[in-house]
């Protein structure tokens, strides 16, 4: 067993200062907490302090090498501290200790004694001791002791190269709130950028079709670390101990290599999945609050999503038919005709479940399954509009997509409160926290909260309406239409782009509400035409103007015709990575273009996705065509003249 193996980056410090032997002792329990090497700190300090108590482990010229076997050890592994000024150890020779290693072992078998004796043969090299103590990072101090080991053990050395590597060294997940592009392009990217490194990388995606490539528990065991690139809360309890670096789903797309470093190099936080340690979860130990709150929002407009797409098109297919039937015109449209009745019945009942799946999977993502409850209750309270006068909400407005909104987080976070105060309940009731505390306390947290400010956000709610309906009667809707279109386009599936889309699907459900419906529905036609112009924009671009790109960005670039007739965005991503100056402003402008005419020209989309593919449901559909094409060429022309023609051997 290699030093270099037990060793982790996170498990040494250099220029320590240390008044004490207990100190000393400290501060590389410590560090074995920090690697997740431990179960219980406490116990295996225990451990090392009764070893002392036999007998210093000090073994002259100024090394210690304290160790101690233990329930409390996960994994056999190492610490090392560097004390430049040296620490009284009770050493047999006087001399205070400057370099010390901590061994921690299992109870099965004898690592202890097998790395004690590794350590012993290297240590006793004194010109190799020097250059530890005086190496000044932490890769240092790792390159130095792999290069003495694979000088004083060549066969051994020999033996690992030559032996066939199982499992993965680097683990992923990805995962993107849509769950179609994002994901899999991060996935690969890892895998791509792993095998570029000589690294062996496997990549779960958390796609919209459910997880694939699914991590295996020896995998995730023998594994260096895990990198989670998303953009909506996964499953992170089966990491625990392991090093988990969080970041959002595009650094693995653009950063897979500096990310694999992060795991290779020992710059991954442990993951505790217990409460008590929640600060160095996952979900927190590297991100902060404000990408937390996306990926807690990202979380339940993913859940959201499929029951606003179907219901939407079931919707949308219900008022074709009326229409088509001729009963455009009438009070009850959309179920005038049998057939329509039933589209409409379905679809609206898909839709009405979308507030409370966003709600609760906002507030799960929070505070995990306690939240479930709160969040979908509050949803529906959002819904309906109850208040403490009127619970059954049969003459109040309702507080709609912003009421959901506050209900999934401000529930999640009340709930993780209670979860706090439960912890001081004694450990019998600890069975009936899950299934009786919480979903009471929880039903009676949210009834309050959502009774109380469903007032006020129904008159927010009404307020917004009545300003976009405004917006639209004073001429200035092309305004909104093209910053929305123009959002969609910015990051291409980023924050920006799914705002602007959170707000468009969000506007659907309160049609209903409104004096103009077609104001939401216009909404919505130019958020999906201003994500559909980037990759038509880039496809045209490499027909067009061949000379501005390499041969591989011309052959993908066909791909990018069915990617933008189909309102998949993410498309054009590796060419805004690529040039991202040139690119995004290109597309941006084409698509507040082609947003504003959609506006001007009074198109409308009750379907929430589909792109040209939902042609049928688009109100005005061929100067809706005509709007995406004027803005699909001005973003090829305006890529044509920022970007400048590439040289043959470019």
């Amino acid at each position: 067993m290699r030093i270099i193996d037990l060793l982790k980056k996170n498990g040494i410090a250099l220029n320590v200062k240390a008044e004490s032997k207990s100190e000393a002792i400290d501060k590389l329990v410590a560090l074995h907490e920090k690697c997740g090497n431990l179960n219980d700190s406490a116990a295996f300090k225990e451990g090392i302090l009764k070893r002392e108590s036999q007998g210093t482990t000090a073994v002259g010229m100024g090394i210690a090498i304290p160790h101690a076997k233990s329930a409390a050890v996960k994994a056999p592994a190492l610490t090392a501290i560097a004390v430049p000024d040296g620490v009284n150890y009770d050493a047999a020779d006087g001399q205070d200790c400057t370099l010390i290693f901590m061994i921690a072992a299992t109870l099965d078998g004898d690592v202890h004694l097998e790395v004690l004796a590794r350590l012993m043969q290297l240590l006793m090299d004194e010109e190799f001791t020097d250059k530890l103590k005086a190496a000044k990072s932490a890769d240092e101090f790792l390159r130095i002791i792999d290069e003495k080991e694979k000088d004083k053990f060549p066969d051994e050395a020999c033996e690992k190269n030559n032996s066939s590597k199982t499992g993965y060294r680097v683990l992923a997940v990805t995962a993107c709130p849509t769950g179609i592009a994002h994901t899999y392009m991060a996935a690969e990217a890892l895998v791509k950028a792993g095998e570029k490194m000589g690294i062996t990388v496997k990549a779960e995606s958390n796609g919209s079709g459910g997880a694939k490539n699914v991590l295996t528990r020896e995998e995730i065991e023998n594994c260096d670390g895990i990198i989670i690139a998303a953009d909506k809360s996964v499953e992170t309890a089966r990491f625990d101990g392991k090093p988990v670096y969080s970041t959002k789903v595009s650094d693995g797309i653009n950063k897979p290599e500096e990310l694999i470093n992060k795991i290779i190099n020992g710059e991954a936080p442990v993951y505790h999945s217990g409460k008590k340690a929640s600060s160095d979860s996952a979900d927190s130990g590297n991100e902060g609050v404000g990408r937390q709150l996306y990926k807690h929002l990202m979380n339940g407009v993913s859940h959201m999503l499929p029951f606003v797409v179907a219901g939407g098109i079931f919707i949308a297919i219900a008022f074709l038919i009326d229409t088509a039937c001729g009963n455009a015109g009438s009070a009850d449209f959309g179920t005038v005709n049998p057939v329509a009745a039933w589209f409409k019945i379905i679809g609206g009942y898909a839709f009405d479940f979308m507030l409370p799946v966003l709600a609760g999977f906002v507030a799960m993502s929070i505070a995990d399954r306690p939240g479930l409850l709160v969040g979908f209750v509050g949803g529906i309270l959002a819904s309906k509009g109850a208040t403490f006068a009127d619970p059954s909400a049969a003459s109040t407005v309702p507080s709609g997509f912003l009421g959901a909104l506050l209900a999934g987080f401000a529930a999640g976070y009340l709930m993780l409160l209670l979860e706090k105060l439960c912890d001081k309940l004694p450990n019998a009731l600890e069975g009936i926290k899950p299934v009786l505390i919480y979903p009471l306390a929880g039903l009676g947290i949210v009834g309050v909260m959502m009774c109380a400010v469903n007032p006020i956000m129904g008159v927010i709610n009404t307020a917004l309406n009545n300003g976009l309906v405004w917006l639209s009667d004073n001429n200035l809707g092309i305004l909104l239409g093209c910053i929305l279109a123009a959002m969609m386009s910015i990051d291409m599936g980023g924050p920006f782009n799914k705002a602007a889309y959170v707000f468009g699907t969000g506007m659907l459900t309160e049609a209903v509400t409104m004096s103009d419906p077609n104001v939401a529905y216009q909404i919505m036609a130019s958020v999906m035409i201003g994500g559909m112009v980037p990759p038509l924009a880039i496809a045209l671009s490499t027909t067009f103007f061949k000379n501005r790109w390499t041969k591989d960005e011309r052959k993908n670039g066909v791909v990018n015709y069915v990617m933008g007739l189909s309102f998949v965005t993410e498309g054009a991503i590796p060419y805004a990575a690529s040039y991202p100056l040139k690119v995004i402003p290109a597309c941006a402008i084409g698509s507040a273009i082609a947003g504003g005419l959609s506006w001007v020209f009074g198109c409308t989309l009750m379907a929430p996705h589909g792109g040209i593919f939902v042609v049928a449901t688009i109100g005005n559909p061929l100067m809706y065509l005509l709007a995406l094409a004027v803005g699909s060429v001005v973003g090829m022309l305006l890529l044509a003249l920022f970007k400048k023609p590439i040289k043959s051997n470019d």
